[in-house]
């Protein structure tokens, strides 16, 4: 199987178990194509300010259903707000961008990935794909930005079951 296997995906998204089958094979593309020691999905909640964690490679440390407010903060701004991508090389990138650096280095990430998950002018959430310090570089960015349009479907159907009126999707 390649780093590139479209087929899989498609038979994810087919799949019953939704939407964790398509999280899981998410995950996998992203394992295979950059590697990573911690890999999140944040669902974005403009309206409260917070992200919620629908997806943890790492449950026991970073359980599902978590929710944090990372609007207000910068990497907020530049990611949920700013619908653009993010990447942190080390530990002063991490400690700018999230309040639990510590517990991520204890992981031993030092490096992240970030792209927003993006729909109809509005950002959905956000894809983390964390590793050792210096592990990425910026083309990864740029692939990670390219695949994020894989979990539109997902999350745009769980903003819609959610009651979210504001991702501009018809019924």
């Amino acid at each position: 199987m390649t780093s590139w296997d479209f087929a899989g995906w498609t038979g994810a998204l087919a799949a019953t178990g939704q939407p964790g089958a398509s999280y899981q094979a998410f995950d996998a593309l992203c394992a295979r194509c950059f590697g990573h020691r911690l890999f999140t999905i944040l669902a974005w909640d403009g309206a409260a300010d917070e992200v919620e964690r629908v997806y943890s490679s790492r449950p026991s440390h970073y359980p599902v259903s978590a929710r944090k407010r990372m609007g207000p903060t910068p990497w907020g701004q530049h990611v949920l707000k700013g619908g653009r991508c993010w990447l942190g090389s080390g530990v002063q990138d991490m400690q700018w961008a999230f309040p639990d650096h510590q517990v991520i280095a204890g992981l031993g990430c030092g490096a992240c990935l970030n792209a927003p998950v993006r729909w109809n002018g509005r950002v959905l959430g956000a894809v983390n794909v964390l590793d050792a310090e210096g592990a990425y570089q910026p083309s990864d960015l740029d692939v990670l930005d390219g695949l994020s349009g894989f979990l539109v479907s997902p999350l745009l159907v769980r903003a819609q079951a959610a009651g979210d009126q504001t991702t501009g999707a018809q019924p």
